[in-house]
């Protein structure tokens, strides 16, 4: 039994084949690295070709990187395509975080948000779904604003929310395939770059001091979920809330 425990839980990945679109920088990167670290080969994807080649040499190992534009369905059919067989897909792809009261959102610009965040994902899946070998998962991506949105959530929200009724619908459609996301809180990760160092320092204070775990996340934290979601057979259609207690506080 110690030897079935050993097998399960070190080097699980071995062989595997994993693919983090987003991977690059954040959560993708964390996850990446946590997925080598379980044996996985990675491949990583991002829009940026320079972020691509960093996360590569953060990673070492004999893994791949690409530069694809997530947002342009020819793209994404195409490098799918090209890849063949893969084990895991994982999309934590997503630009810097906007806060914005719904009076100041221009309808143009909302619609843009959701093209990398949602429709992206939603690309993501239909090309690499038929690809994924037989045990493999998806795991997406969405947050815990549409459980406990703040003001100036209303697009995050939204997107958060669609996520959870794409995830779930796709675990039906693609069983025996399965799909779940990952539905993190507050992270120390480079989406908050567009905030001024005083507020976004701020605001991880005051969110660590309310929290009941009383700090924001790392990362790596995070990604420690997507390795369960990979290894879990039992799970799909699921939700999983890491957010150190913030909807309940």
């Amino acid at each position: 039994m110690e030897k079935l425990n050993e097998q399960a839980y070190n080097g699980f990945l071995n062989g595997k084949k994993v693919v983090i679109l987003g991977g690059s920088s954040g959560i993708g990167l964390a996850t990446a690295k946590a997925a080598a670290a379980q044996g996985a080969k990675l491949v990583i994807v991002s829009s940026n070709k320079d972020r691509v080649d960093k996360a590569l040499n953060e990673l070492n190992g004999e893994n791949e990187g690409f530069a694809v534009d997530l947002a342009n369905e020819e793209h994404v059919a195409g490098f799918f395509k090209q890849l063949g067989t893969f084990d895991h897909l994982v999309y934590t792809a997503g630009e810097n975080l906007q806060l914005s009261n719904i009076s100041d959102i221009a309808l143009s610009d909302a619609k843009k948000f959701f093209d990398l965040r949602y429709w992206g994902a939603f690309m993501a899946v239909k090309y690499a779904a038929p690809h994924i070998k037989t045990g493999g998962s998806i795991t997406l991506t969405g947050g815990v604003a549409s459980l406990r949105p703040g003001k100036g959530w209303s697009l995050g929200a939204s997107i958060c929310a669609a996520m959870e009724g794409f995830t779930r619908a796709m675990a039906i459609e693609l069983a025996p395939l399965r799909v779940n996301m990952v539905s993190p809180g507050v992270v120390r990760t480079n989406l908050w770059a567009d905030m001024a160092d005083a507020d976004r320092d701020g605001m991880y204070s005051h969110i660590s001091d309310t929290l009941p775990v009383k700090h924001v996340a790392e990362a790596a934290e995070i990604a420690q979920t997507y390795l369960y979601l990979m290894q879990q057979q039992y799970s799909t259609g699921q939700t999983v809330v890491v957010d150190g207690g913030y909807v309940l506080v």
